[in-house]
């Protein structure tokens, strides 16, 4: 597969570059956009924005590796991101997690079939106040009770 960015976020790239003191100061944004428009990140994918920056395709897969926000495979229509971390377990945030398991009959880092739920445990959400914590995509939901969360996911099957 050959990736390159369509038009239009060719010219948002080229945007970006000019808030930037150099080309590598920009790779953050550059692969939002390309994982925006691609839906995640493949080895390609990669390759391609260390082209545009002119850096090693090594740097960026240690920066897409390295932040959760980047992803190296598909995932759902809907990604559910579940806080793992202390505040979110201690308020029940792992039977949250394990609902969800059940539910879907996925595991973390999976897919359902049909494609539209994936399931991924978060390191933290920065949202200890409000503990549990479920990012949807890229949304927040907070104060979750296993309720609140089935609520929310049958409003998302049915596509609102």
């Amino acid at each position: 597969m050959s990736f390159e960015l369509n038009p239009k976020n060719r010219k948002v790239f080229d945007e970006i570059l000019t808030r930037y003191p150099n080309k590598k100061a920009a790779l953050l944004p550059a692969l939002w956009l390309a994982q925006n428009q691609h839906g995640y990140l493949p080895l390609d994918v990669q390759e391609y924005v260390a082209n545009l920056l002119n850096l090693s395709p090594a740097h960026v897969y240690g920066v897409v590796s390295f932040y959760t926000m980047f992803k190296k495979k598909p995932v759902g229509k809907y990604h559910l991101g579940v806080c793992r971390t202390l505040s979110c377990a201690l308020c029940g945030g792992e039977k949250i997690i394990e609902h969800l398991i059940k539910r879907f009959g996925i595991k973390n880092g999976e897919v359902t079939r049909d494609g539209k739920f994936s399931l991924e445990e978060m390191e933290c959400l920065a949202s200890c106040g409000t503990a549990p914590v479920m990012m949807v995509n890229e949304a927040y939901f907070e104060n979750l009770t296993i309720e609140k969360v089935d609520k929310l996911l049958d409003k998302l099957e049915k596509g609102a």
